[in-house]
């Protein structure tokens, strides 16, 4: 796993922030001395994206309380399943869990049963060759 470099830090640092507070990608690849294709480039690095989802959740982990409790007031006051479904799973009681059940049969197979029956079937196809 490779470092990133100072100027994808500094661009994860703006891009992590809400829209509405952060510079353009001009502004930003003029900030870290690259072109805005190179930012868009970083943008589908499997290294960068981890890097900027974590940092978003850095800059929002003060706010995950209050988003939480707001998940429950809109479940209960709109009557919102979906909601309702999201809040639960929040809280991890709720998962999309799929259980599969297997029905074996408590009789178990004669081996040697079969290979007598497997020789006698071969015992009457050479008698009637």
């Amino acid at each position: 796993m490779r470092a990133l470099t100072a100027g994808q830090i500094t661009a994860i640092q703006h891009l992590s922030l809400p829209k509405a507070e952060r510079p353009s990608v001009d502004k930003i690849a003029a900030e870290v001395g690259v072109s805005r294709s190179t930012i868009y480039a970083w943008q589908k690095d499997l290294e960068f994206i981890a890097e900027l989802k974590a940092q978003i959740v850095r800059n929002n982990v003060g706010d995950l309380p209050e988003l939480v409790g707001a998940l429950t007031r809109m479940a209960i006051d709109e009557k919102s399943a979906a909601m309702a479904k999201l809040a639960l799973q929040v809280h991890g009681m709720l998962t999309d869990k799929v259980e599969v059940q297997t029905q074996t049969s408590p009789q178990t197979t004669d081996i040697a049963a079969l290979r007598s029956r497997i020789e006698a079937v071969k015992g009457r196809q050479h008698e009637q060759a």
